[in-house]
Formats: C-alpha cells, sequence, structure tokens
C-alpha cells in the first residue's frame, strides 16, 4: 500500500487482516500452502468439526482467498493467491523482530 492510499483502501486491507486475524484460518491456510486438502483431511488434521472447518473455508472463499475444486462427490480447496503465502511469511519475520510485542498490546484484545 503506498502512501496515496485512499480510504477504501485502507478499508479492504482492514477487512483483510480481520478475515486473516482467526487462528484456525491462519492454520488452515498454512495447510493448503502444502496442496489440495478436502474438509475431511482438515478436520483429520486440526481436530475441529466439519461444520467449523467448512464455515472457516467459506469465510476464506468469500475473501477471495481460497479456491475450491470439485472432484467427483468431494471438493478440493486451495490457495487462490499464492502471494498470501509471502504475506504470512513477513508477517512471522515481523513477529520475530519486534519479539511477538504485539501480544502485548492493549488495544489487540481478541474481540
Amino acid at each position: 500500500m503506498t502512501m496515496t492510499a485512499t480510504v477504501d483502501d485502507v478499508s479492504a486491507a482492514a477487512v483483510l487482516f480481520r478475515g486473516l486475524g482467526d487462528p484456525t484460518r491462519l492454520t488452515i491456510l498454512r495447510h493448503l500452502a502444502l496442496g489440495e486438502h478436502r474438509v475431511v483431511d482438515l478436520t483429520a488434521s486440526l481436530g475441529l468439526a466439519q461444520s467449523t472447518v467448512s464455515a472457516h473455508l467459506a469465510c476464506l472463499r468469500d475473501c477471495g482467498l481460497v479456491a475450491v475444486r470439485p472432484e467427483g462427490r468431494s471438493t478440493r480447496w486451495s490457495l487462490a493467491r499464492p502471494e498470501l503465502m509471502e504475506l504470512l511469511d513477513a508477517a512471522e519475520r515481523l513477529l520475530a523482530a519486534t519479539g511477538h510485542a504485539v501480544t502485548l498490546c492493549p488495544t489487540s484484545a481478541a474481540s
């Protein structure tokens, strides 16, 4: 984002980061970075209910971050935007550089 970003650009970025602000969604994205997965694969790996995983996938799909491909009677989920992993990797580097100080930020309390 440049210094000339519009209010709409900043608002869209805030919505994107809010969508990425859930640990389960981040974990799902990390799994999808390894390749396509079915919901049943993700539920087994994450130990979550199918409805929970499906709801998170729907959120990520609605944000344009994951894609779904039908395969027989099931579907396979994948990353829609590979550059998303660059963003998450950059976030991990930032967290490491700040010593995870963001976890101490009083205004970032879980909502």
